[in-house]
């Protein structure tokens, strides 16, 4: 069963859709992340399933029932904002236990869950504390307190982390789907880090310009991008997107005579290649120029031209190589992702002839 359905969701503002035409379903009890660029639409899709947003057209259903126009409250979820929305004159205690409080739930039942809450979360000898003797860590703990505190089934979180440095984010992120999956909650996790997405997604929805250009795994959208946009936008370094052009009998890319990419000539395709499936070769593979290097300690980024179309190449350790220097480029047939250049869509049906 679905924790929650969303059908065709569309939402304006003004002229402008900001949601169009938006269906997914966050299946019971797995962590499903909405991810995209700025302003695609994942946080307006969010607010639109919490009912914090009225739905233009499409439906929202949470746990088999139909909430499209039900008022937030009654729609059995809890949400977790960006900002972490403490109540600064209350203690962390009072911060945690406020919904608890406004729905007049027993001083037993709420000693019970704080108890609990606390401890899930490492709050315990923090909840006399104001916010502002928190650290950013300790208050989205608190705020992650303050929604699991309700035991809803279904949490929703819009960019909890992103106030958050590096470290902090990093911890944040294990502790995050520790919990979840320790409370077996059904969560949707609204980011623009695909770092974020990849690590604790159980399934990726990949939005762009409002509209879901992929719904995943994080396996599959990795390793077989449904567009030049996700192969881009996953991965790091990005994909390799380079342009095809016919010569001769063949297929090659554009700038160069040969090698051939296809043994049959085809035109408005782009060959895709990861950074970390390229290797450089002394004697066999694609002639490149490399215009500059960038060592990172455990990898390096070699950056290379082929005429005038850019790649990037990520090797292991050290590389000492000068710009300027000519390298040979090889890599795998079954490691290539070939695209309608003109569209920017996966073509399965060539890589199979390529690959046979």
């Amino acid at each position: 069963m679905s924790a929650i359905t969303v059908e065709n969701v569309t939402k304006y503002w003004g002229d402008t859709a900001a949601v169009d035409d938006v269906s997914f379903a966050a299946p019971e009890g797995d962590f499903t992340v909405l991810l995209g660029p700025s302003g695609c639409g994942k946080s307006t899709t969010l607010r639109l399933i919490s009912g914090l947003e009225v739905v233009t057209s499409g439906r929202v259903i949470i746990g088999g029932r139909e909430v499209t126009n039900t008022p937030p409250a009654q729609r059995d979820l809890s949400m977790v904002f960006q900002s972490y929305a403490l109540f600064p004159h209350l203690s962390v205690a009072e911060n945690i236990l406020f919904g608890l409080k406004v729905r007049k739930v027993s001083r037993a039942e709420q000693r019970r869950r704080l108890e609990r809450t606390a401890e899930l979360l490492g709050l315990s000898a923090l909840l006399d504390r104001r916010p502002a003797q928190l650290s950013g860590g300790q208050q989205q703990r608190v705020a992650l307190g303050r929604a699991i505190i309700g035991e809803k089934p279904v949490c929703l979180m819009d960019e909890p982390l992103s106030n958050l440095d590096a470290k902090l984010r990093h911890e944040m992120r294990l502790e995050i789907r520790a919990l979840q999956r320790e409370l077996g909650i059904s969560m949707v996790y609204v980011t623009h880090d695909q770092a974020e997405a990849m690590s604790m997604a159980d399934r990726v929805v990949l939005l762009r310009d409002g509209r879901v250009e992929q719904i995943a795994p994080p396996e599959e959208i990795y390793q077989h991008p449904a567009s030049t946009f996700v192969a881009r936008f996953i991965g790091t370094p990005p994909m390799n997107v380079l342009r095809l052009s016919e010569h001769g009998n063949g297929t090659v890319i554009d700038g160069l005579e040969e090698p051939a990419i296809l043994a049959h000539g085809e035109s408005d395709v782009s060959l895709g290649i990861r950074p970390e499936d390229i290797e450089i070769n002394e004697r066999s593979g694609v002639p490149a120029i490399v215009n500059a290097l960038e060592y990172l300690g455990a990898d390096s980024i070699v950056e290379c031209s082929i005429g005038e179309q850019q790649l990037a190449v990520r090797t292991h350790g050290r590389i000492r190589i000068d710009p300027g220097t000519r390298v040979l480029l090889d890599w795998h047939d079954e490691r290539i992702h070939l695209f309608r250049t003109s569209s920017g869509q996966r073509l399965d049906n060539l890589m199979d002839t390529l690959l046979n």
